[in-house]
């Protein structure tokens, strides 16, 4: 179904408010293809974005949704003590910081009972079960990975495709097993070396995914060998994205470097350094979900307050490289960026 696209460019889904109908229907009717976000809704505003989708356009779209981690009542430390004085600053009281699973399974029986055209799955492997009764359902599946051993994992639950993410992109790493010794979440592929090293241990169609932002890195990402780019980092800045506006003045001034951190949300993610990553992302254990909900009171003060310096800026390395621009115009740049780009590599060549 993606494959037959008549653009090979993806919106990502991006969790927290910014993947929003609009977007997803605006990408979707320029010839591309958008992703809802499951990820921190409840099961009913799930629903009504996926009827919001569908009163927008005929299009077919993707649901994203989160594979939960073993459950863990992890002791937070001095990291609670941290927020709180974070928290008293901003004029709010820290989160609980507790464990849950996202509501994976209720949300798995909607996009089944919606019959959602693709799922897509991040930070972990689905049950082979779950990805039998998905595609029963006439859904195809694809499974976020990051190293060739995940995608053998992937590969045997017999997902359809896989979405290749190289270091590059921003927000968070969709490793399955968190390296709680490593801030950026085990071994770090770029993304060509991810799609090289994934395309000799399986035999699926990839999605290239971290760090495309013009129709170059689309059109160097299906030369090597994938069946479409999925751009985040690039969406972030469209008109329909529900982007807050303090991270879009960041985009546009384009001063901050990026990094990997557990700060915000206790899994490794990639965004623009700010005070609170600087202080906190040292100290920062290896605890998601659980660092999301004790965060989430700081981060929602802060991005209301409109200071940047206590928000998860997501971004990708390219960051400074988006343009701001209506989705399907987007797209349509990207396609012809993407053709002139081959064009050019072949005339080089000859």
């Amino acid at each position: 179904m993606i494959e037959r696209r008549t653009s090979p460019v993806i919106a990502a889904p991006m969790a927290g408010g910014i993947s929003t109908p609009e977007l997803v229907a605006a990408v979707g009717g320029a010839g591309g293809f958008g992703f809802l976000a499951a990820g921190y809704l409840a099961e009913e505003a799930l629903a009504g974005q996926i009827r919001r989708v569908r009163e927008l356009t005929g299009e077919p779209f993707g649901v994203n949704l989160f594979v939960p981690g073993p459950r863990a009542d992890l002791d937070l430390g001095d990291y609670r003590e941290r927020v709180a004085a974070e928290a008293e600053r901003y004029g709010v009281r820290a989160g609980s910081g507790h464990w849950d699973d996202d509501l994976y399974q209720a949300k798995v029986e909607l996009v089944i009972a919606e019959r959602v055209p693709v799922v897509s799955l991040t930070f972990g492997c689905p049950e082979k079960s779950t990805v039998d009764r998905l595609r029963a359902a006439g859904a195809q599946v694809i499974c976020t990975v990051t190293t060739p051993a995940e995608a053998r994992r992937a590969a045997a639950a017999r997902v359809d495709l896989l979405c290749v993410q190289g270091a590059e992109a921003g927000g968070h790493r969709a490793v399955f097993d968190d390296d709680a010794d490593s801030a950026a979440g085990g071994e770090l592929f770029g993304l060509l070396g991810a799609l090289r090293v994934i395309s000799g241990a399986v035999d699926l169609p990839l999605i290239g995914a971290g760090g495309i932002v013009s129709g170059a890195d689309v059109a160097a990402v299906l030369s090597a060998g994938a069946v479409a780019a999925q751009l985040g980092t690039a969406f972030l800045v469209s008109d329909e994205a529900g982007t807050a506006p303090a991270q879009r003045a960041e985009f546009a001034s384009a001063t901050r470097g990026t990094a990997i951190t557990r700060a915000f949300s206790g899994r490794p993610a990639r965004g623009l350094v700010n005070r609170f990553m600087a202080e906190h992302g040292p100290h920062a254990p290896a605890a998601y979900p659980q660092l999301h909900h004790l965060t989430k009171p700081v981060r929602g003060a802060a991005s209301s307050a409109g200071d940047p310096e206590a928000m998860s800026l997501w971004a990708g390395q390219t960051y400074a490289q988006a343009t701001p621009l209506p989705a399907a115009e987007l797209v349509r740049a990207l396609d012809e960026q993407a053709k002139n780009a081959l064009d050019a590599a072949r005339a080089r060549w000859s």
